[in-house]
């Protein structure tokens, strides 16, 4: 199993970012997905969830109506999309499944 996020990176507060989190070496559209981050100091918590099929979505109640996850199983691919980003939203990324992390990808919130 391997997943590999990107996407991240330093953006104003207000503004938006996609992540994306590529997988391998397991059949991505039997599986479940999930977003986690981990800021400094904190415990990693999960962030938004989809099912395999993309028909069903959670959230984390800090970042619902802000954040989207979706996916596209014929690119064995699933997205985060951020927006209206907060400084309380700086964190490490984290692509989730099949007992599997990515290697995380930062997203900072700063003016």
């Amino acid at each position: 199993v391997q997943l590999v996020e990107s996407g991240g990176g330093l953006v104003q507060p207000g503004g938006s970012l996609r992540l994306s989190c590529a997988a391998s070496g397991f059949t991505f559209r039997w599986y479940a997905m999930n977003w986690y981050r981990q800021a400094p100091g904190k415990e990693r918590e999960l962030v938004a969830h989809i099912s395999s099929t993309g028909d069903t979505t959670d959230y984390a109640d800090s970042v619902k109506g802000r954040f989207t996850i979706s996916r596209d199983n014929a690119k064995n691919t699933v997205y985060l999309q951020m927006n209206s980003l907060q400084p309380e939203d700086t964190a490490v990324y984290y692509c989730y499944a099949v007992k599997s992390w990515g290697q995380g990808t930062q997203v900072t919130v700063s003016s």
